[in-house]
């Protein structure tokens, strides 16, 4: 047996069996009373996942927005990952990242002017917060809450990876799942992200036999769509390049700080010029010495044409920091994202989802009326 191997079963496993045995009693209380949870006189979507890094959170709470926006007023709360403030904070026009983190700073900078972003790690106080500021909101979504059970949903959307089925994985520490499998029992709506554009019949009843919702349990399939490259300094560029344009003579530096850039760059790599990675840690704060970094790998990279592509997430973080080599912001990019559900879906997610906010409209009004 390897060294690996001993540590996970004298080690890991141990440890692991001790956190799901907490986070089993922790639900039971949940369930049983016992630790309380808010309901509010708004529906609340909770978009969340079980399996620590990225599973496409921020997109598809996008997609919600982007679905919902003009039949709802939309505040939207998360906690603010990694954000160097504390408490309760309102989303402005003067708001940076660090203030907001950079997740919340990227929906505020796209939806804004018609949506109510705040952030707050006590998700029943932000709640009402927002609703005392903005008396015209009738749709709350809460953003990586799904672990958060102090405030009662009335829906859960669940995220899974493709490339990382939950029902392979293990508890943490040894795998990487903040709760047992049995937590998807909770959800409303469970969504395999980042499928392909190949993925067979075959795959998608992998997942369905593996999961075992229930009847009432919806699941849907999604992929990411990539755009076209936008500038992070649109005022130090003359051209936006085409990535169909580039050759095997051009080069492309990807910078990442997100959980998991596979699909991002295997994207970029579908394309003729040669691809160099720059990885650095999930909401990655950059620093004058990684910039540094970044420009002497930028400047030994080989090609007749170079350029520096970075996710979306990245690109509000990199926008905002002083220490950016000015010499670089004419050749750097990033690529957008949208989420698109995949035809295997059997209903469509959107009216679903309506359905799904309308039945709890629909109960709110029974009970108050009794």
């Amino acid at each position: 047996m390897s060294r690996s191997k001993i540590l996970d079963v004298l080690l890991l496993y141990p440890l692991s069996k001790i956190y799901g045995a907490v986070m089993t009693l922790r639900n039971k209380m949940f369930d049983a009373g016992i630790l309380k949870q808010h309901e509010f006189d708004v529906p609340v979507i909770v978009v969340g996942n079980i399996a620590i890094g990225g599973t496409g959170k921020t997109p598809h709470t996008e997609y919600l927005i982007e679905s919902l926006r003009y039949n709802y007023n939309i505040g939207v709360l998360s906690r603010g990952y990694k954000r160097r403030t504390k408490g309760f904070v309102l989303a402005t026009h003067r708001s940076r990242p660090e203030d907001i983190g950079d997740e919340s700073y990227q929906i505020f900078q796209k939806y804004g002017d018609d949506i109510t972003v705040a952030v707050c790690e006590d998700r029943v106080k932000g709640i009402r917060q927002l609703l005392e500021i903005n008396k015209d909101i009738n749709l709350m979504i809460l953003d990586d809450a799904f672990q958060h059970r102090y405030v009662k949903p009335a829906v859960s959307v669940v995220l899974t990876e493709c490339n990382r089925p939950v029902f392979y994985d293990k508890l943490l520490p040894l795998g990487r799942l903040r709760e047992p499998m049995s937590a998807l029992n909770r959800a409303d709506v469970v969504v395999v992200t980042k499928c392909t554009d190949d993925m067979k019949p075959m795959d998608c009843r992998i997942f369905k036999e593996n999961l075992n919702l229930f009847p009432f349990q919806k699941l849907f399939f999604s992929k990411y769509a990539y755009g076209h490259l936008v500038s992070v300094f649109p005022e130090s560029v003359t051209y936006i390049p085409y990535l169909d344009w580039l050759t095997e003579n051009d080069s492309i530096l990807t910078l990442t700080g997100v959980a998991n850039p596979r699909p991002f760059v295997q994207h970029l790599r579908n394309y003729r010029a040669k691809v160099k990675m720059l990885r650095f840690p999930d909401h990655h704060a950059f620093t004058q010495s990684d910039m540094a970094l970044l420009k002497k790998k930028f400047e030994e990279l080989p090609g007749q044409r170079k350029f520096i592509v970075t996710t979306e997430k990245d690109a509000v973080r990199l926008s905002n920091n002083p220490y950016f080599p000015h010499a670089l912001k004419s050749s750097i990019f990033y690529l957008p994202i949208k989420v698109e559900f995949m035809p295997q879906n059997e209903e469509e997610f959107e009216p679903t989802l309506r359905q799904l906010i309308r039945n709890i409209r629909l109960a709110k009004k029974a009970n108050f009326k009794a």
